[in-house]
Parts: structure tokens; sequence; C-alpha cells
């Protein structure tokens, strides 16, 4: 049924939904990448699609910025509208020196600095990760489409601007291949929800070069992600 963030009707969403960040990239995906693709979903100018992909149904929707906002739709998602498998289809800041613009990265698992999964299980630090089948189909994907992945953990931050001196090294020496905003609430409600979610990155700035798409640049570069995705999305 409807909710406060979510007008669609019951079985307006397929089992998949892909979950870019931007609502823009959500209605670029329904229009490059669907087959008859309708909107289910504008509340708070959050579009959701849905529509077929070699006649298979899937949906995408926006997430917003940052793990509140992620926890909020993927939430209910999983709850209200019977979604089985979220894939966030994004952007990542890359940490490590062999990354470079536009490299796809998929997520085992993420770090992070927020709060929001502590009170899941009081006294233990959960680490949140992928769903394997979810994540081998990804690979499997790229691997056929001749598309080179890293694969690996990322660091999920509740910020975007603070400056916390060493913070990147740590975690670049440590192995973390990227950054974003959303993947540790993500891998929680999937978890918490008995549900499946992965996500697969573009690598759209780097944080330790002076490298970094244009904002239109990053709404458009995400055919090779948002294909792995689909792939992934129907294994």
């Amino acid at each position: 049924m409807p909710t406060p963030h979510n007008s669609a009707a019951p079985g307006d969403y397929a089992p998949a939904v892909l979950m870019p960040g931007d609502p823009r990239r959500a209605r670029r995906i329904a229009e490059t990448l669907f087959d008859d693709a309708r909107l289910v979903n504008e509340v708070r100018g959050m579009e959701a699609y849905t529509g077929t992909v070699g006649g298979r149904p899937i949906s995408v929707m926006g997430s917003g910025m940052g793990m509140p906002t992620m926890t909020i739709y993927a939430t209910e998602l999983y709850r209200e509208y019977g979604v089985q498998r979220i894939i966030r289809v994004g952007t990542s800041g890359g940490f490590q020196d062999d990354l470079a613009l536009g490299d796809v990265i998929v997520a085992t698992a993420a770090h992070t600095d927020s709060a929001i999964n502590d009170p899941r299980i009081p006294g233990v630090k959960f680490a949140p990760s992928a769903s394997y089948p979810l994540l081998r189909a990804a690979v499997d994907a790229a691997e056929r489409a001749g598309t080179p992945v890293r694969v690996g953990a990322v660091y999920s931050s509740d910020h975007f601007y603070l400056a916390r001196p060493g913070l990147h090294e740590g975690l670049r020496d440590h192995g973390v291949l990227g950054v974003d905003m959303e993947t540790a609430a993500l891998y929680a409600v999937a978890a918490a929800e008995g549900r499946e979610a992965l996500t697969v990155l573009t690598v759209s700035d780097h944080l330790f070069r002076e490298e970094a798409m244009p904002s239109e640049d990053r709404e458009k570069s995400f055919a090779a992600a948002a294909t792995i995705a689909i792939e992934a999305a129907f294994s």
C-alpha cells in the first residue's frame, strides 16, 4: 500500500529495483535502458519507474543522498512492496592509486562512520555486507561484457565536506576502494529484512588526485554499471 514517501500501488514495483541516488539518473536509466517504462512514484520528487528489459520486469528509483533516506526507501520497498533485491547504482570517490575515473566498483561490504546501524544489535559493531548471489552475478556479468571491475570494500560516510586528517589515508592503506554515502545503510536494511542487496559504483572523482567528473557527466556515466546491475538483478 502507499506510504508517506511512496505513492505506488501494490504490484507497481518489480521484484528487483535499481537505486541510484539521483532521481534524474533513475529517469535516465528508465528512458535509455528499459522498455515500456512508466512512472510509479514522484513523492518529494523521488521518481521511480517500472518497465522491462528483455521482457523481464525491473524497476528503478532514486534514494536521495545519505543513509537516512536510503534506509527509509529501502525498508519500504522490501517491507511494503515485496521487493526482493535492490542494487544501488551510484558514484564513488576513489581511494586506490590504480583507480581511474569511470572505473566500476562492486562493493563486497561497507565500513562506515555513521551510527545509523548501531541500534540494530546493541553492543556489536555490525559489518553490513553484500548478498553473495548478487555479487557473484555482477562479477560474472562484468566478465561476459569485458568490463573490468574492482571488487572489495567501500566506506559509507555521513559527511561530504568534513575534513578529518588521516582518515582517507587510513582507509586507502587498509585496501578500501572508495567512498559513498549509502551502501552501509542499504546492506544493513537488506540483512534486517531478509532480502538481497548489492552496490555497483562508478568512480566519479579521486580523493588523492585533483580529478573529478563534471556533474552532467556523473548523471550520464552510468551505462557500464547499470548494465552489470541489470544482469545481476535477473540472475
